[in-house]
């Protein structure tokens, strides 16, 4: 498999919008080309070779090239976007938007990544081993259809709405979240595997949502419905006991979705 460094070669000020920054446009092209991409920083069109030193040639195809991104990238936006194939790795922070509608492929971080990763994904999968923020997984500003396939591990914690709208796909949060998570979830699997602070699968109607800690504010339009143990589906594991609840009652729609929260951790319920 062919390889792509992109090393930052200072840092940067004004956001980058670097949606070039996929296996699917580096493909087929060698290190000048691919330094002679066009991103915008504000309203100025730059070539990627004004903020990265690049070494290596893409592959004949996506999924023959790896991308190798060596640094932080805090305020470079869209990595990832739309990607189809391949394997992309930054060794460091990723901003904004990362993996954003990619449809297949990899992509790993290995810091913390900025608000709305993975956006309205459709395949692949996201591996952020650090902490995220805001709409993991989420549909966009004016849209009501976030994540419907692939995978979304978060090692860490993430904040608020986290699969905002997701149909379809899973996200596992290996820490904890918190406002809003699920919210408007319409299918798919969300797995939280620390605590949750509150509304979690407000306007829930379809699709699963587990929370292995505590739910500080229990969201009131879910009724109780029975007590399972040691929960799994595919290869997503949730040992313990699990009580099982169904909403989001406070809508009024024909109601299909499922929240199991530990039994442990939240005795009052």
């Amino acid at each position: 498999m062919a390889e792509v460094t992109l090393r930052p070669k200072n840092d940067i000020d004004i956001m980058v919008e670097a949606e070039v920054i996929t296996p699917d446009h580096f493909a087929g092209k060698n290190a000048k080309e691919i330094g002679e991409l066009v991103v915008w920083q504000g309203p100025k069109e730059l070539p990627l070779s004004h903020f990265f030193d690049v070494q290596g040639n893409g592959g004949s195809s996506a999924q023959d090239t790896t991308i190798i991104v060596d640094g932080d990238v805090p305020r470079v936006k869209r990595i990832g976007q739309q990607m189809t194939a391949g394997k992309i790795v930054i060794k460091g922070n990723a901003g904004m938007h990362v993996g954003s509608e990619m449809a297949g492929g990899e992509i790993v971080v290995e810091g913390d990544a900025e608000s709305w990763a993975g956006m309205e994904m459709k395949g692949g999968l996201l591996h952020i081993k650090g902490n995220t923020k805001d709409h993991v997984g989420c549909a966009y500003r004016g849209s009501w259809h976030g994540m419907t396939g692939g995978r979304i591990v978060i090692d860490g914690n993430a904040m608020n709405q986290v699969g905002g709208g997701i149909s379809g796909g899973e996200i596992i949060i290996n820490g904890n979240v918190d406002n809003f998570c699920g919210i408007r979830a319409n299918g798919g699997l969300i797995v939280v595997k620390g605590d949750a602070f509150r509304t979690v699968g407000a306007e829930m109607t379809n699709g699963i949502i587990v929370v292995g800690g505590h739910i500080s504010r229990f969201t009131p339009g879910f009724q109780y419905q029975a007590t399972e143990k040691d929960l799994k589906f595919g290869d997503v594991e949730c040992p313990g006991e699990y009580k099982k609840f169904a909403g989001d009652y406070a809508i009024p729609q024909k109601v299909k979705g499922v929240m199991y929260v530990s039994s442990e951790f939240n005795g009052g319920l």
